[in-house]
């Protein structure tokens, strides 16, 4: 599935490769920038969110142990704490810093986790915390987006 995917980023012709600095983002990121020529650029800001004790686990087996607690994530995102991590408003928050980090200019390929995906696609379409969910991308899905931040 990676080499693919790595063609198909290639071909985007990026400037600047950046990642979450989790393996999971590495196992693409590395390849694309040996298959490029360039290093990419590990950045914590683009991490999914904390989830404290429930990382980890399957959404079944965190809602057979919690019920509907999950639902807090977007009933309550400025103060439901998944398992005792972060807030849906921190993620936010922490993702609208990463982006205000990025290039000025140029092509960047970020390469992330569903979560901070959906919160920048939620920061850069003005839309509410209600649409969240529908802004996850699938696994392996690439989104591309223009922005002027």
């Amino acid at each position: 599935m990676i080499a693919p995917l790595v063609d198909r980023l290639a071909a985007l012709k990026p400037d600047v490769i950046i990642h979450s600095d989790m393996a999971r983002t590495r196992a693409l990121a590395l390849p694309l920038a040996r298959h490029l020529g360039m290093t990419c650029i590990p950045e914590p800001l683009w991490r999914e969110r904390d989830f404290g004790t429930w990382e980890g686990q399957s959404w079944n087996a965190i809602y057979r142990a919690t019920g509907n607690a999950m639902d807090g994530m977007m009933n309550d995102p400025e103060h439901f704490h998944p398992g005792g991590g972060e807030t849906t408003r921190a993620l936010l928050n922490r993702i609208k810093h990463a982006m205000e980090t990025l290039p000025e200019t140029g092509t960047a390929i970020i390469i992330a986790h569903g979560g901070p995906i959906a919160c920048a696609r939620l920061t850069l379409g003005n839309f509410d915390f209600g649409r969240l969910t529908t802004l996850v991308p699938k696994t392996g899905e690439v989104i591309s987006v223009t922005s002027s931040l």
